[in-house]
């Protein structure tokens, strides 16, 4: 599927599930632009702008002032932020969700800074008393925008004034799961450090009024899953030793029948079905996966395609079948049985547990 320069800016153009083309960032050095180059709406857009700021700007007739601070933020004109925020009437905008100049979505100063990759103004907005988990209209944080335009700084400031690692339940994707998608392992490493769940646990999670969690029913809104459709082995790695669950990416109720009917009936049976490498194989079984779960013994006899996939990797089948035949070792059951009791968010206090380092080393996959 293609992508538009609109979606990414935006960050709205994905949806949890969506299989595309992973972006390029091309390396291009932008000029320094302030407030007063900004273009005005083409005659085309003019009716649709002007209704979008009647319904979101406070003033209609003051409309080109109630954008001055969003604009300022997406293009990163930190003078004009500070002489603007000096005004209370402008302090009193700066959590305001507005029509700006070149986004046709609400959004508040802090997300079009983030969107843009401003991170000083980022940070001065916060400082200011910008909002940080605030949504816009899609349900996205400035959080997420950041990390799917692939802003690193912008990311770690919004994490370090406490952000939800998270984003927000009232949209489809995460930071976690496009990060593991675009195959963005320094975004994918900062989001774990502060405490990202690497399960899709916080998606599908018990919701009021009832409390109950949702049963999962496919793979694809899983981060391992994406991550191995990518063929992102750094992510898929990085995702596993943070505590991911290997089977299904989940700690709740699961819908095998679903499953089966799917794409795959688990995370191993994903990795065999879209031909990727053994070393993928060989990281969900160290970390505990079950190959019984996998619905088959041997791949097809017309190549292993089934449903148009891609073929069996050899090596990867040979590790499956002989994990399928012989039972771990005691040494790797104790492995998984000791970090299964910490838990996905104790596994960081590994290294400081009173332990010689061989074992410390073992636990945490680094032997």
């Amino acid at each position: 599927m293609a992508q538009r320069t609109g979606e990414m800016a935006d960050g709205g153009g994905f949806e949890l599930g969506d299989v595309v083309d992973p972006p390029i960032a091309p390396n291009i050095i932008c000029p320094l632009v302030t407030v007063s180059d900004l273009p005005s709406p083409t005659a085309a857009g003019r009716n649709l702008k002007e209704w979008l700021q009647e319904q979101f700007n406070k003033k209609p007739e003051e409309q080109s002032e109630d954008a001055l601070l969003h604009n300022a933020a997406y293009v990163g004109d930190l003078d004009t932020l500070r002489n603007l925020l000096q005004e209370d009437s402008f302090r009193e905008r700066i959590n305001e969700k507005s029509v700006w100049c070149c986004g046709w979505l609400p959004c508040t100063p802090l997300r079009i800074a983030a969107t843009a990759g401003q991170g000083a103004c980022v940070a001065y907005l916060i400082g200011q008393g910008a909002k940080v988990d605030l949504v816009d209209v899609k349900g996205q944080t400035a959080l997420y925008v950041a990390v799917v335009n692939g802003h690193l700084d912008c990311v770690t400031i919004l994490l370090e004034a406490g952000a939800d690692p998270n984003g927000s339940r009232h949209h489809r994707s995460t930071p976690v799961y496009h990060a593991a998608r675009v195959g963005r392992v320094d975004i994918l490493q900062e989001l774990i450090r502060f405490h990202a769940d690497v399960d899709v646990d916080h998606q599908l999670g018990a919701r009021p009024p009832f409390g109950a969690a949702r049963t999962l029913t496919t793979l694809v809104v899983c981060p391992l899953y994406i991550s191995a459709a990518y063929r992102h082995l750094h992510c898929f790695s990085l995702l596993l030793a943070a505590g991911a669950q290997p089977d299904y990416n989940y700690n709740g109720p699961v819908s095998r029948e679903a499953l089966a009917k799917g794409l795959a009936s688990c995370l191993l049976d994903a990795v065999l079905r879209h031909g990727c490498e053994a070393a993928f194989v060989r990281l969900l079984l160290d970390h505990g996966a079950e190959p019984s779960l996998v619905p088959w013994e041997h791949p097809h006899r017309e190549g292993a395609t089934a449903g148009g996939r891609e073929r069996v990797d050899p090596e990867a089948l040979q590790l499956y079948l002989e994990a399928r035949r012989c039972p771990r070792r005691l040494t790797y059951q104790c492995r998984i049985s000791i970090r299964k009791v910490m838990g996905k968010h104790r596994l960081k206090h590994i290294p400081s547990l009173p332990l010689p380092d061989p074992i410390q080393n073992f636990l945490l996959h680094q032997n």
